[in-house]
């Protein structure tokens, strides 16, 4: 614990350590998401192929986020990095939206083309 000729000292390399932990927990956590998702089959499918990177880059666009909040030093540094974050994955989520919506269409309407068959 603390001691005598530097109480603070002490506090402060327990607290060190405490975030060292965290990170790597947390990078632990994002690493068996990021492998989960990887290994979850898509169909083969255009439209499962776009879902599963989506889930892919969001998650390592997270982690990067919380990997640069556990560094910030200040509200305003927070606030910044919370506001491009949310701007940046607003930007995101329109964007895979339209593509998921056509690759949606697009075997919708290669399916409705099939012939179907006679039980």
């Amino acid at each position: 614990m603390a001691n005598k000729q530097n109480p603070v000292g002490d506090f402060g390399a327990m607290a060190e350590q405490t975030m060292e932990q965290a990170r790597r927990a947390i990078d632990e956590y994002f690493s068996f998401l990021l492998k989960t998702v990887s290994s979850y089959p898509t169909g083969g499918t255009e439209f499962g192929e776009k879902v599963k990177n989506y889930a892919e880059s969001n998650l390592a666009a997270t982690h990067e986020f919380v990997k640069r909040v556990v560094q910030t030093k200040d509200v305003q540094d927070l606030a910044r990095l919370q506001t491009e974050f949310m701007q940046d994955q607003f930007q995101k989520f329109g964007e895979q939206s339209q593509s998921l919506s056509e690759a949606f269409t697009k075997a919708a309407t290669d399916a409705a083309k099939m012939p179907m068959k006679k039980s």
